[in-house]
């Protein structure tokens, strides 16, 4: 399974551009005393960014880990997959302005969710999967868990050459040793 999953890691050759929404979330079962995204929290910190097709279909979602809600790490998935010129729509997170001097970033409410509800609705697949398919992620492994959940998000409207496009990949991917993939 780490092959696959390795397989599934974006190459990074495109970029989104045109409309893209960026927004963060924490995968974790519930802390008790800790809401949400609390900063101490042993869950894992994660953004998120998708672009929609004219028709409303997602034409592309990555995510990332990150290691805190700061400026400084939720730049990363602006400079790995997201063009300068796109149109990025956020929420009025602090955390986006010095962002903000590098791309276009339009910061409107979250309304509780109900102004990036194509946005929150790939969050709650992408945590549907890991739950209910994993039930666990370690740190160590959850980059790996993100990118199958970005590849099959982004894949979905091309299932009939989905299948050999993973085969090619796998087989160009690196090796994985075992010491690779067990958790200290």
């Amino acid at each position: 399974m780490p092959k696959i999953r390795e397989g599934m890691k974006s190459s990074k050759a495109n970029p989104m551009d045109g409309n893209v929404h960026v927004d963060e979330f924490v995968v974790g079962g519930k802390e008790d005393g800790k809401p949400g995204r609390s900063y101490d929290s042993k869950k894992k910190k994660v953004v998120c960014a998708f672009q929609l097709t004219d028709d409303g279909k997602v034409k592309c979602f990555y995510s990332l880990k990150i290691k805190d809600f700061s400026s400084e790490s939720r730049a990363v998935i602006f400079e790995k997959q997201i063009r300068a010129e796109a149109n990025i729509t956020t929420d009025e997170w602090r955390g986006y302005g010095p962002i903000s001097k590098n791309y276009q970033i339009k910061q409107i409410p979250s309304n509780k969710g109900r102004n990036f509800k194509a946005l929150h609705t790939l969050i709650h697949q992408v945590k549907s999967l890991i739950r209910t398919t994993h039930s666990w992620i370690s740190e160590k492994h959850i980059k790996r868990y993100l990118n199958k959940c970005s590849y099959r998000l982004n894949r979905s409207q091309s299932k009939a050459t989905v299948f050999n496009n993973l085969i090619k990949r796998m087989v160009q991917a690196d090796k994985i040793y075992h010491a690779k993939i067990i958790c200290p």
